[in-house]
C-alpha cells in the first residue's frame, strides 16, 4: 500500500473528505477548465508535468497533464505532449472568461521514476518552465524532480493547490529480461 505524506496543506482538504468538493480526475493526455467553486482537480504524476493554472479574478483555472514535452502527434498522438496540453488549457481558459495577464502558475511533477526514464521528467520541467517563460506567464509555485510520485489537488476557481508525495515509488513496469544464455555443456541449441 502506498502511504501519503502531505507537505502542503491549502485548507481545503476537509472540504473534499465531507463531500463539499467534488474531484475530477486529470489522467495523462488530458486538461480541464472550470469556473465551478464546487470543484477540485486532482492528478497523480511521475515523469508527466502538470500545468495548474488559475485567473483568481475572474475565478477560473484549470490543470492539464502531459507525458512528453515535444513530438509531432501523427497518429492522433498529439495529446501526449506539452506544447498541444499548454495551448489547450490556456485556450480553455480563455473561453472561460479568463486574462491572459492575470494567469497565475504552479506546475508539478517530471520526476525521475527508473532509470530507463531518467530523462524525460527532467525534459518535461524545462519544457513546463520555458514555455512559461516565453508565453510571459509567471510561476508562482512549482515542485518538480526528485524520485517520487506526486498527487496533486487544485481548487481552479481559487488557485490553492495541495501536493502530497507517494512514500513508495511507483515504477513503470519494464520489459521482461530475455533468458540467460545456458552455461550448461550438455545442451544442444540448434
Amino acid at each position: 500500500m502506498i502511504e501519503e505524506v502531505v507537505l502542503q496543506v491549502a485548507g481545503f482538504t476537509k472540504e473534499i473528505e465531507s463531500g463539499e468538493l467534488r474531484i475530477e480526475h486529470v489522467i495523462q493526455g488530458e486538461y480541464r477548465v472550470s469556473d465551478d467553486p464546487g470543484i477540485v482537480l486532482t492528478t497523480i504524476l511521475g515523469s508527466c508535468v502538470s500545468l495548474c493554472l488559475c485567473d483568481p479574478t475572474a475565478r477560473v483555472g484549470g490543470m492539464n497533464h502531459f507525458l512528453l514535452p515535444e513530438g509531432s502527434g501523427k497518429g492522433g498522438m498529439g495529446f501526449r505532449y506539452g506544447l498541444l496540453a499548454m495551448e489547450l488549457l490556456i485556450n480553455g481558459l480563455l473561453k472561460k472568461g479568463a486574462d491572459r495577464n492575470r494567469l497565475q502558475a504552479k506546475l508539478f511533477g517530471g520526476a525521475i521514476m527508473n532509470d530507463n526514464l531518467a530523462h524525460i521528467g527532467e525534459s518535461n520541467a524545462i519544457f513546463a518552465r520555458k514555455f512559461l517563460q516565453d508565453e510571459g506567464i509567471h510561476c508562482h509555485s512549482e515542485s518538480l524532480g526528485g524520485a517520487q510520485a506526486r498527487r496533486i489537488r487544485f481548487v481552479p476557481t481559487t488557485g490553492s493547490a495541495q501536493q502530497m508525495m507517494l512514500r513508495e515509488q511507483i515504477e513503470l513496469e519494464s520489459p521482461p529480461k530475455p533468458p540467460s544464455a545456458s552455461t550448461n555443456n550438455n545442451v544442444t541449441l540448434f
